[in-house]
């Protein structure tokens, strides 16, 4: 019995002196109460665990999620939701937790809220709710670099992104009239480019028309007008119906049967009178 107790309590030491690392983590050793300077990574690290213990961080992105009341140029007040997204170089680790302690994301979280106070300070609150939130964010981050690397090395910022931004009431409104009236001049706009190609079509058309007409009346000589009535009286002549064709010579015209009827009725019942 007392050599299983003996194994029992071995193995419960082996295994309580092991740390496992994991992926994406390090951990640093921590002998009484002092951060060693080597960073352990991913596998099994043997320690006296009577006297020392291992720290572990992770090295993975991590998300801080803040509601603001950010101030703007005009001293209005813009509610927005906040993402900072940030990490840990892994060979730094030390240096941040010995700095800044494990608690450091709050630090990263009182830089922000005074870079974001000076910056936001410099825009007006319609900025934050337009195009300008890009340049907004930008700005932040880089304010924050500046005043983080100043507190520790070893904490990197990747970006700062301003999300539901919420403008106050009256501005909202405004800031909607605005974007509808963009929207409708830019409507007119495309309604106006389309009615003036439109009438630059019709006058290329008339012009076309035009002179295809000039082209044509200044083809049209006798000799072709001579030609073409030949043709026409050569098609009729091959009609099974009678006709009747009056001409000078020169401009032929042509009676159909109906004409001739009506003429000889009216001289039938001019006789009649007569007698």
């Amino acid at each position: 019995m007392k050599k299983e107790t003996i194994t029992l309590l071995l193995i419960a030491m082996i295994f309580s002196s092991c740390a496992v690392i994991r992926p994406g983590e390090v951990g640093i050793k921590q002998t009484l109460g002092k951060l060693s300077d080597d960073v352990q990574t991913e596998g099994t690290v043997f320690y006296n665990p009577i006297t020392s213990k291992i720290v572990k961080e992770s090295t993975q992105t991590k998300n801080i999620k803040l509601f603001l009341t950010l101030p703007s140029k005009e001293g209005l007040s813009v509610n927005s939701e906040i993402s900072i997204l940030h990490r840990l170089e892994g060979d730094k680790v030390a240096s941040v937790l010995k700095n800044l302690g494990r608690d450091y994301e709050s630090v990263i979280t009182s830089v922000f809220r005074s870079a974001a106070s000076d910056v936001c300070a410099q825009f007006f609150a319609k900025d934050m709710h337009s195009g300008m939130r890009a340049n907004i964010e930008a700005e932040i981050l880089k304010k924050m670099k500046v005043n983080l690397e100043k507190q520790a090395d070893g904490i990197e910022l990747i970006a700062v992104l301003m999300k539901s931004i919420q403008l106050p009431r009256g501005l909202a409104s405004s800031v909607e009239r605005k974007l509808q009236a963009e929207q409708d001049a830019m409507r007119m706009e495309f309604v106006l480019k389309q009615e003036k190609l439109e009438a630059e079509r019709k006058i290329i058309n008339a012009k076309g028309e035009r002179d295809a007409q000039i082209i044509i009346s200044e083809g049209l000589t006798d000799g072709i007008i001579r030609i073409k009535a030949i043709e026409a009286f050569k098609a009729l002549s091959q009609s099974a119906n009678s006709k009747i064709i009056i001409t000078d010579g020169k401009t032929p015209l042509m009676v159909n049967d109906a004409t001739k009827k009506e003429e000889k009725t009216t001289k039938t019942s001019k006789a009649k009178k007569k007698k």
